[in-house]
């Protein structure tokens, strides 16, 4: 073994040193991006940690302008090299790091503290919360009202008002007449297309959302329900100067636990009917003026909402509900029945 040194690497002439045997070690494994290329230039270097002390400093700076955030994989990188170089390094205490700051350097949460809502993932729909501008009574939150909350001898009045406007006047006249007070549901068309009509209508009494166009709420997704009532307000804001929550009516009474979630969220509360004259079926559907005023009357009960409209049968063109009205609003009275309106529930 003369003339090699230690270890068994050839020595060039005349550079051996004296000092103890260099140890044999396995091959190092090719840790980090620039692997050791033999065991001699090893040897020379000593020990790893020198030849990784220049990379070792970038990393630093790079967790430092990172705001103490580490590369993925940074730590396990440092780690293996350390665990392979057969230097033991001195142990360190990583500091904790700041806190994330955003682009505007203001600090930032962390999701897991964060209180605001987690972002949906894909697949799910969420339902932002809408808070109305006015407050809903609540005798009239979660339900369809179909009796006033009363013991005493009084009856609304109300009237639709959708697909025509042809017993309107007679209705209208009828009403200031015998100085008697009404409510009414109107749809956004009704509004757009009729809104003289509208406008006394309000001079009577509250005047309510009957939607835009008459769908069925059941059928319909809340973005079109929104779409309905809020196009529908607009209209009758237009047309009147009043707001007409908290007065809603389901276009053919149609509703579901949805579909009224989605009313109550826009401020609105539901009115349904104790009784419905039926005037809207005509002649043609079996029904007359003569019926139109029993059927009402029949049903008379303290807080009793009735329901009538103020278009035209499409079929034979009747107006019953005008024709029967002054006979109705006597036999209240003959009965000690006062009027009043859905106002009583605000």
């Amino acid at each position: 073994m003369r003339g090699h040194a230690a270890g068994g690497t050839p020595a060039a002439a005349g550079s051996v040193r004296a000092g103890p045997p260099v140890r044999r070690r396995r091959p190092y494994a090719a840790v980090g991006p620039w692997p050791l290329p033999s065991r001699r230039v090893r040897a020379e270097h000593g020990s790893v940690r020198t030849w990784w002390s220049a990379p070792a400093a970038v990393a630093l700076l790079v967790l430092a302008a990172c705001g103490g955030q580490s590369p993925p994989g940074a730590a396990t990188t440092a780690q293996g090299s350390a665990s392979t170089s057969g230097t033991a390094a001195p142990p360190t205490t990583a500091p904790s790091p700041p806190p994330a700051r955003s682009s505007t350097g203001t600090p930032t949460r962390s999701p897991a503290t964060s209180p605001r809502t987690a972002r949906p993932q894909p697949g799910t729909t969420t339902t932002s919360p809408t808070t109305p501008t006015t407050a809903l009574p609540a005798a009239l939150r979660g339900r369809v009202l179909t009796v006033l909350p009363t013991s005493r001898r009084v009856v609304a009045l109300t009237f639709d008002g959708g697909a025509g406007s042809q017993g309107a006047p007679s209705i209208l006249g009828t009403l200031r007449a015998q100085d008697v007070p009404a409510s009414f549901f109107v749809t956004g068309r009704f509004a757009q297309s009729n809104p003289g009509t509208t406008s006394q209508m309000a001079a009577l009494g509250p005047v309510g959302n009957h939607s835009l166009s008459h769908p069925d709420f059941t059928t319909l997704t809340e973005t079109a329900l929104t779409s309905e009532l809020a196009t529908a307000r607009a209209a009758i804001v237009a047309a009147t100067g009043k707001d007409p929550r908290p007065f809603f009516r389901f276009p053919f009474g149609a509703y579901d636990t949805r579909a009224l979630g989605v009313v109550n969220a826009r401020g609105y509360g539901a009115i349904g009917w104790t009784t419905d004259s039926l005037g809207w079926k005509g002649t043609s559907g079996g029904m007359s003026t003569d019926a139109v005023v029993s059927r009402v009357l029949a049903g008379r009960t303290p807080g009793q909402i009735v329901l009538m409209h103020v278009g035209a049968n499409p079929d034979d063109g009747t107006t019953l509900d005008a024709a029967a009205l002054p006979r109705i609003i006597a036999g209240y009275r003959a009965n000690g029945y006062a009027f009043v309106t859905l106002d009583v529930l605000r």
